[in-house]
C-alpha cells in the first residue's frame, strides 16, 4: 500500500523527536492530519516558541529574553553554580526542588569519537563567571563521557581554588539526569562529594 507523501514526510519528521520510534511518530503523524483543530494549535505553538525561545547569554539555558528565569532571580544563591550537560538536566533538577544555586549548560559532553572536545562545550563561558563563586557542582550524567567531562572539567577548575563536587548517592551509573525521579536527585544534591583525582 502506497501512503501519502506528505503523511509520509510528516511521520518521519516526528521520529526525530527524542522518545518517538517509528510507531508513535505515525500515530501522532495520523492524528495531526486528521484533527486540524489540533494541528493549527500545535503550528501556532511551534511558531510561538521558535520565535521567543533562544539561549540565556550567561548559563545557556533556555530563555525567552536575555535571562533564564534562572539567572534573573535575585534570590538565587550566586556562590553555587552546577554544570549539567543540557537545558533537560536543569528542569530535573529545578523539579527537585533541592537546589537554589545557578546552573551553567556545556551543550553535551567531552566524545572524542563524535568530535566533540572541549571546544565544542560552553568551558570557556563557565570560566568566565567564576568570581565570587565558591563550589562547582560538576553534574553531568554518569556514562563513560559524562565522568570523562567531569574529571576534564576538575582539572580544569583547579588553579581557580573553587571547591568542586559531583552530586552523590543515588543516581544510577549510566543514566542521564533528565531520566531520574526527584527524591533521588534531592538526596544526590544533599549528599554531594569531592571529585576525586
Amino acid at each position: 500500500m502506497k501512503y501519502p507523501e506528505s503523511l509520509v514526510g510528516l511521520s518521519r519528521a516526528l521520529s526525530r523527536l527524542p522518545g518517538v520510534g517509528p510507531k508513535t511518530a505515525w500515530r501522532l503523524a495520523l492524528t495531526l492530519a486528521l484533527d486540524k483543530e489540533l494541528s493549527r494549535e500545535l503550528e501556532d505553538a511551534l511558531a510561538a516558541a521558535r520565535e521567543k525561545i533562544g539561549t540565556c547569554r550567561v548559563c545557556g539555558h533556555v530563555a525567552e529574553g536575555e535571562l533564564c528565569e534562572v539567572c534573573a532571580d535575585e534570590s538565587r544563591d550566586r556562590s553555587v553554580i552546577a554544570v549539567v550537560e543540557s537545558p533537560m538536566d536543569v528542569f530535573a533538577l529545578e523539579k527537585s526542588g533541592e537546589y537554589r544555586g545557578l546552573y551553567h549548560v556545556l551543550g553535551g559532553v567531552l566524545n572524542p569519537l563524535e568530535g566533540i572536545g572541549p571546544e565544542e562545550l560552553n568551558i570557556k563561558g563557565l570560566l568566565e563567571r567564576l568570581e565570587g563563586v565558591k563550589e562547582v557542582i560538576i553534574a553531568t550524567s554518569t556514562t563513560v563521557e559524562g565522568e570523562a567531562t567531569a574529571h576534564y572539567l576538575a582539572e580544569v577548575l583547579k588553579p581557580y581554588g573553587v571547591r568542586v563536587t559531583r552530586p552523590a548517592h543515588g543516581l544510577p551509573a549510566g543514566g542521564s539526569l533528565e531520566y531520574v525521579d526527584e527524591v533521588t536527585l534531592a538526596r544526590a544534591l544533599a549528599h554531594r562529594r569531592p571529585v576525586e583525582e
